[in-house]
């Protein structure tokens, strides 16, 4: 039997982390959680910019892509086939690198 992953699924898990992590009110994570699913379909589709908090605290802007990027790429040695629902990964169109961010820290998409 085939185990179907479709995107509300994965909403949802967005949506449980989030939970977890921030203890916030579980429709201000559902928001979240579905604002992190439109930015991974976007980066899909082509190149995204947005913003983010790094760990420091510092705000970065980020032009990342997940458009071409080859099976089996890996991130930092760790293949990227098991989707992290703790993390989000991206391509850096500008460093030409792969990077991450915690789902939390996520602020605005443009």
């Amino acid at each position: 039997m085939e185990k179907k992953n479709n995107f509300r699924v994965r909403v949802m898990k967005y949506a449980w982390q989030l939970c977890k992590a921030t203890r916030q009110a579980w429709r201000i994570c559902m928001i979240k959680a579905w604002q992190l699913y439109r930015l991974a379909k976007a980066m899909r589709k082509g190149t995204v910019t947005f913003y983010y908090q790094k760990t420091d605290g510092s705000i970065r802007k980020a032009t990342g892509t997940l458009m071409n990027v080859p099976v089996g790429a890996t991130l930092g040695g760790k293949k990227m086939t098991k989707p992290s629902y703790k993390t989000m990964a991206y391509f850096d169109t500008e460093k030409n690198a792969f990077r991450c961010f915690k789902i939390e820290n996520l602020i605005c998409v443009i």
